[in-house]
């Protein structure tokens, strides 16, 4: 799975109704251009790509404040709604993705119930558990790792991975048991988006040709 997607159709969801550089602007100050391949050209190509499938659907709108073109608004249909929440689920229990597509399955979690987002991560560890099993009981010699050299520290690795990765899950389950966060169903989310207009400390500020469409 591509974060960028999953990215980019929450951050349009968030809105409501978004044009390109609002959403570009979104996973900046989130920090996403740091910890995925959320870059300006990737954002304003995924938004074209998922208006063509569907996904989201483009409102043309009056020409920009800044006095440039019109620029065009974004709003998830029932099709992209129904991919938001799919990519969603997939990130929090994949446990052999990358870890951007678990970065923004967690920046958007608020967004199930609380009782399903529990359920989903604690099957997120039983496949972590799983495959721990497997890669020390199948390719784990009876000598111990260090008996392959160097090469061995790979499976130190992937072992010690799957540890840090089932405990951090463990204790997000906790804390959302316990009654942390607000979710969906339960009040007023938490607002992760910036208002039209509002400055971004962390935006790059390097201008990409999309940024006035």
């Amino acid at each position: 799975m591509s974060a960028i997607r999953l990215l980019v159709l929450g951050a349009v969801r968030q809105h409501g109704r978004a044009h390109g550089y609002q959403v570009r602007n979104d996973l900046e100050y989130w920090g996403a251009h740091e910890w995925s391949n959320a870059k300006p050209g990737s954002i304003y190509h995924a938004l074209k790509q998922m208006a063509k499938q569907g996904l989201l659907h483009a409102h043309e709108t009056a020409p920009s404040t800044a006095g440039g073109p019109p620029r065009t608004e974004y709003e998830l249909t029932e099709q992209g709604t129904e991919e938001y929440f799919k990519l969603l689920r997939e990130s929090l229990t994949a446990y052999d993705e990358k870890l951007d597509v678990l970065s923004a399955g967690v920046g958007f979690i608020v967004d199930l119930p609380r009782e399903e987002a529990v359920a989903l991560l604690k099957e997120r560890i039983r496949g972590m558990q799983e495959w721990r099993s497997s890669v020390t009981e199948y390719y784990t010699p009876e000598e111990g790792p260090e008996s392959l050299g160097h090469i061995g520290e790979i499976m130190n690795l992937w072992v010690s991975s799957a540890d840090s990765g089932a405990e951090w899950t463990q204790g997000l389950i906790r804390r959302i048991e316990a009654g942390a966060y607000t979710f969906a169903g339960e009040g007023e989310p938490f607002v992760g988006v910036l208002a039209e207009g509002e400055e971004n400390p962390y935006a790059t500020g390097e201008p990409h040709e999309g940024d006035s469409r």
